[in-house]
């Protein structure tokens, strides 16, 4: 807490009215801000972390950038596109497609741009031998994750389908569980099972797949018409750029918010503020301890591993699944192979990411160790663990029937966004900015030229 000097100048120092009040430094807070900015109005952006980003946040550990959370991103993600402040921002992209391990060798998966793709595409899946392993392990085996020729040309005509298919008529589709529609593919049950549950627990962060089809379906189009990527430098380089766009003195970290109505925001330590409106952009149970009653989705819990060695395992910066599912850890990669800013010369840095409950903490390491192992082909003994990263509220569920609308309009004066709102994605929670200010702007009679092209629906932005 500050000295009471201290505190008095710092009071007075945010609490000149604004116009808005955005309580939640994360991206979709930040996101708000550079757009009602944009716009001309007044921000204040509080939070009560001491740094900015929320769940995209990076840990600094000997050089290496060490992500928290490790939610990937889509190269297809229209609001990176569309929220100021992001056009500079560097992603960096996996290998096309997947690379998935069975029986001891890794499967090339790739992803068609466009159905015109589709025929190429799946010729390449069906004369592409399998790959070994860097110590091939010997032993009977069996057909790869993808099926037979044919089998991989039908899952390579799907994915170019889903690629151009318009994300309303995705979600024109009845809604169940994505493991429900899983059933209806007309794919047979090993490219099922090898390719699409682990690609798609990856992609939603939800092992046992309850995640609405919607949902699941708009995962795949972008994942189908895009590439799967990384910010430079760790994910907090989003949020951060978001910031360093805003005028000085918009953002204040430390500051608790303890209480909100539609003109005023009381602070726990600094005050209360009087503004035009209030944003809230902090995650869904903050949120409904600010208003109670808002709804609180069920969460996916998500712990991530960073290990380091000499040399990478693997040098194609692919992303890694196990299609044997033989370990509780769903997707790893080489990490400085995709983006070597992320850890010092000379060292390799894997991560990996654990869906779900994890194994006891006593065992985590060593059962995570003996899977990588089989999924590099190398020995994992000598590698060094430099972080774990455990969150129970990691991604908020989407279970159907999921409305990808939620309203982020409250009463005129009140509004929230997140990820809550929208798609449990990085993607919706900047959608859920751009709607939740578009309200704002409106009720305020504040909408500029710059912004009255059609905001497209959820719909069609939520891919």
């Amino acid at each position: 807490m500050l000295e009471p000097a201290r505190q008095a100048a710092h009071i007075a120092e945010i609490a000149e009215d604004v116009d808005v009040v955005i309580v939640g430094a994360g991206v979709a807070g930040l996101a708000a801000a550079r757009h009602l900015t944009r716009a001309g109005l007044t921000t204040t952006v509080l939070e009560a972390a001491p740094n900015v980003g929320g769940r995209m946040s990076t840990e600094k550990v000997d050089g290496f950038r060490l992500d928290r959370l490790g939610r990937l991103l889509s190269t297809s993600y229209p609001e990176l596109r569309r929220t100021p402040g992001l056009n500079s921002l560097t992603l960096r992209t996996f290998s096309p497609g997947v690379l998935l391990h069975s029986d001891g060798h890794h499967h090339r998966a790739a992803a068609p741009r466009s159905a015109r793709g589709a025929l190429t595409t799946a010729r390449a899946l069906a004369s592409a031998p399998r790959l070994p392993l860097p110590r091939p392990q010997r032993g009977a085996t069996r057909p790869g994750p993808l099926g037979g020729p044919l089998d991989q040309s039908r899952l390579a005509t799907a994915l170019a389908r889903l690629a151009t298919t318009p994300p309303d008529q995705l979600l024109a589709r009845p809604d169940r569980t994505a493991a429900q529609a899983l059933t209806t593919q007309g794919l047979p049950a090993r490219t099922v099972n090898g390719f699409l549950r682990p690609l798609l627990a990856a992609l939603l962060c939800d092992p046992a797949l309850q995640t609405s089809s919607r949902c699941a379906d708009l995962a795949l189009h972008s994942f189908a018409s895009g590439r799967l990527c990384l910010p430079e430098g760790g994910a907090d380089t989003l949020p951060e750029l978001l910031a360093a766009g805003l005028p000085p003195g918009t953002v204040r970290t430390g500051v608790q918010v303890t209480a909100v109505s539609t003109t005023t925001v009381t602070t726990k330590d600094h005050g209360e503020l009087t503004c035009r409106a209030i944003l809230l952009a902090t995650g869904a149970r903050a949120a409904a301890r600010l208003l109670p009653g808002l709804h609180v989705p069920a969460f996916h819990p998500v712990t991530v591993l960073h290990h380091t060695t000499d040399e990478p395992p693997l040098t194609d910066p692919a992303l890694l699944l196990d299609a044997d599912r033989s370990g509780p850890v769903a997707h790893t990669a080489v990490i400085s192979q995709v983006d070597p800013t992320r850890a010092p010369a000379g060292r390799a840095l894997i991560s990996s990411t654990v869906l779900g409950t994890p194994p006891a903490a006593a065992h985590l390491d060593a059962t995570v160790r003996a899977q990588l192992a089989r999924l590099y082909g190398t020995s994992t003994t000598r590698w060094e663990l430099l972080a774990v990263h455990h969150d129970p509220e990691a991604v908020p569920a989407m279970p159907p029937p999921h409305d990808l609308r939620r309203p982020v309009r409250l009463l005129s004066g009140l509004y929230v966004c997140g990820d809550h709102r929208d798609t449990s994605t990085v993607q919706g929670a900047l959608h859920s900015a751009r709607r939740a200010t578009h309200a704002l702007l409106t009720d305020l009679g504040a909408l500029p030229t710059t912004l009255e092209e059609p905001l497209e629906t959820a719909e069609t932005a939520a891919a």
